[in-house]
């Protein structure tokens, strides 16, 4: 089924988050890595990722912290990153259409390039 509307709220926001890290957990390349750092944790995780959502595509400022600090110490690259994305795009896209949807798609290889480029500095620092 084609999508027809935009994100427009924060059940819309819920409904991208929920699907895409459904995904995300039964996924065999990344889900064991975030099923063994967030364990029991899902809802207070999911809760977080709703208000970043939220602040980033519906200029709702809810989300306070960090996001990078978390993933600095995880066992991930670029191949990783290329299927939490092909997973994001796949759901949005599924989901939804329109200049929203676009821009969650926008923010999200953003932030993987920004986490990328960031870890590959920790990565060569830490061999100096």
């Amino acid at each position: 089924m084609t999508p027809t509307k935009d994100i427009e709220n924060i059940d819309d926001i819920k409904k991208m988050v929920d699907v895409f890290y459904g995904k995300v957990r039964k996924d065999s390349l990344i889900g064991p890595i975030f099923n063994d750092k967030i364990q029991n944790h899902w809802p207070e995780h999911l809760t977080k990722l709703y208000s970043f959502w939220q602040s980033r595509l519906l200029g709702n400022p809810v989300y306070t912290g960090f996001p990078f600090p978390p993933h600095a110490q995880l066992p991930i690259d670029k191949e990783h990153f290329d299927r939490w994305l092909n997973l994001f795009v796949e759901t949005v896209d599924s989901l939804f259409v329109g200049t929203i949807a676009n821009e969650a798609k926008n923010r999200a290889y953003k932030i993987a390039n920004i986490f990328q480029e960031k870890l590959a500095y920790i990565h060569n620092k830490s061999k100096e």
